[in-house]
């Protein structure tokens, strides 16, 4: 019988608990390591959507990588969204265990899924951690042969699932690119350090005006924005492959498919808006 216990033995081991940023709240929200887990769903998000579909697959376990109460909480009534999940869980029988940061820093983890996603092969971190130069935030990977940035911010939409938020590209779009950066989640407090990386994109998501346009005027690579959630997703099979082999198939391993991304609606100018002329 492989219990709740076997399987997060398997997933600290690839993504240690200990390497979690400090603000972080990682590891188990609910359930009894003692128990037996024959399913597991893999999401981003735990929330209503994924809940749902983790009871429908008779899943004893979700593995998400946002933690589900991020900050401290002095109770979890069942009238409150996020206290709402945790009742609706208990009484399923379903655990819920969160790895964020301590997988984005792992090697390989949340960067590296999404470079092998877009057909980067990977040459190092972005940010290596201290203690192991080896893992840390971000990675920096190659194409085999370069390409133009309208080409390259194809190849990333093509790689990722569908939003509404889309990709967007940042620079020349003739610029040739081979050399990339990539960061899943939120990446632009890391836009100093991709230029200095001397890469030619950066690829991460929730990308700001004014960091965005101050980058590139200092003359800071191509840069591509996707959506939060579509740049962390690669992940989810990432995990459940750690689960598959780890424990020889005896918990079968989903990857969620419901689309968490808060954004639902993308809409485009008309031919009635005004046409304006981009970067000369």
């Amino acid at each position: 019988m492989t219990t709740l216990g076997d399987v997060l033995a398997a997933l600290e081991a690839a993504y240690p608990p200990a390497t979690a940023e400090s603000w972080d709240a990682v590891g188990l929200v609910c359930g009894d390591r003692a128990e037996p887990v024959t399913r597991a769903l893999f999401c981003v998000d735990p929330v209503e959507s994924t809940v749902d579909e983790a009871v429908e697959a008779g899943a004893q376990l979700l593995v998400a990588h946002h933690p589900l109460m991020l900050r401290g909480v002095t109770g979890v009534p069942a009238d409150d969204p996020k206290g709402g999940l945790v009742h609706r869980l208990i009484r399923a029988g379903v655990a819920l265990y969160t790895a964020h940061t301590n997988a984005d820093a792992a090697n390989p983890g949340v960067s590296d899924a999404l470079a092998e996603a877009i057909g980067l092969r990977v040459t190092g971190p972005l940010v290596p951690a201290d203690h192991d130069p080896a893992t840390g935030i971000g990675r920096i990977g190659e194409l085999d042969r370069p390409e133009p940035l309208r080409d390259f911010a194809r190849r990333v939409a093509d790689a990722l699932p569908a939003t509404a938020w889309g990709v967007r590209a940042a620079g020349d779009p003739d610029r040739p690119v081979r050399r990339v950066a990539v960061c899943g989640g939120a990446g632009d407090s890391y836009l100093a350090v991709a230029a200095r990386a001397g890469v030619d994109a950066y690829v991460t998501a929730d990308l700001r005006h004014h960091p965005a346009g101050e980058h590139l005027a200092a003359g800071g690579p191509a840069l591509v924005d996707v959506a939060h959630w579509a740049s962390e997703w690669p992940w989810c099979e990432q995990a459940a492959h750690v689960v598959r082999t780890a424990l020889g198939g005896t918990v079968e391993v989903l990857v969620s498919t419901r689309r968490t991304d808060p954004w639902t609606v993308g809409v485009t100018s008309r031919t009635g808006a005004p046409q304006m002329r981009g970067p000369q």
